[in-house]
């Protein structure tokens, strides 16, 4: 979650309100994000969850071997370093996010590493690409728990994807939302309903939404998922790994002991 100016609140919001307040507060937390995290993420790196499941040793999306001459879609890349993993493995990648401030720190990542991944600015819920276009689509924490109707993003996905095509991406695991967001003790004790879907927003100092959450249960995802059109092949909620002892907001040893911070959906569009 993010670091509310003037207070936090859960209460209905729409797709555009949602949209808004999530386009500037990471375009203005952009910077914050790539310095804190950057190293972590590394410039050509993949990287599913804040427990640290890498693609090069999971390959989730697809065996690496495979990823030549493959067109895949990152959404809600931010400073790009999944897509450009996957472009140093000979995909052929087009990265696209909400946030003209990330991307502006994708373009400079690109420039650095001399990995030019074509970027553009799009909301996942319409995406302004073709029908069939693509053979792969990945979201790490991207796009997905910031939008306010994520069965359009899914749908959105089904349809650049080509039949036989695969989308894995992240999210914070629902049963995260009952409990505080807190690496500590207190973020150990259920103090929400899992079953509350209304939205958390945090507002500025004049009260309007400056960054909001949708919260979906396990079961509302597999909805999305299947009433997108796509087949369920996996669920990975990742262990914390022994010897992993970096803190990201609420991940922490202390959490991911007991229970998981993360689940990764793989789906397939029949056919192909």
């Amino acid at each position: 979650m993010g670091t509310a100016a003037h207070g936090a609140f859960r209460h209905p919001i729409g797709v555009d309100d949602t949209t808004g307040a999530n386009r500037s507060w990471w375009d203005s937390a952009a910077d914050e994000y790539q310095e804190t995290h950057g190293e972590f993420l590394r410039d050509v790196g993949f990287v599913w969850c804040p427990e640290g499941v890498d693609e090069a040793d999971a390959q989730l999306l697809a065996p690496t071997k495979d990823l030549a001459g493959r067109r895949v879609l990152e959404l809600g890349c931010g400073g790009a370093q999944c897509s450009r993993w996957l472009a140093a493995a000979g995909a052929q990648v087009i990265a696209f996010d909400l946030s003209a401030t990330q991307l502006a720190h994708a373009q400079r990542i690109n420039a650095r590493t001399e990995l030019a991944v074509p970027l553009l600015q799009a909301d996942a819920q319409r995406i302004p690409l073709a029908d069939g276009s693509f053979d792969l689509a990945c979201s790490a924490f991207g796009a997905l728990p910031f939008v306010a109707d994520a069965a359009q993003v899914l749908r959105e996905v089904f349809r650049v994807l080509r039949p036989g095509g695969r989308f894995v991406f992240s999210v914070s695991h629902p049963l995260r939302w009952a409990m505080p967001d807190d690496p500590g003790p207190r973020g150990l004790t259920i103090t929400s309903s899992y079953f509350d879907r209304t939205p958390y927003v945090e507002t500025d100092d004049d009260g309007r939404p400056a960054y909001v959450e949708h919260h979906r249960t396990m079961g509302d995802w597999l909805r999305h998922i299947v009433g997108a059109g796509f087949v369920l092949v996996d669920l990975v909620e990742p262990e914390w790994p022994a010897g992993h002892q970096r803190v990201w907001g609420g991940w922490s040893p202390l959490r991911g002991a007991l229970i998981p911070g993360t689940a990764i959906f793989s789906c397939e569009k029949a056919g192909g």
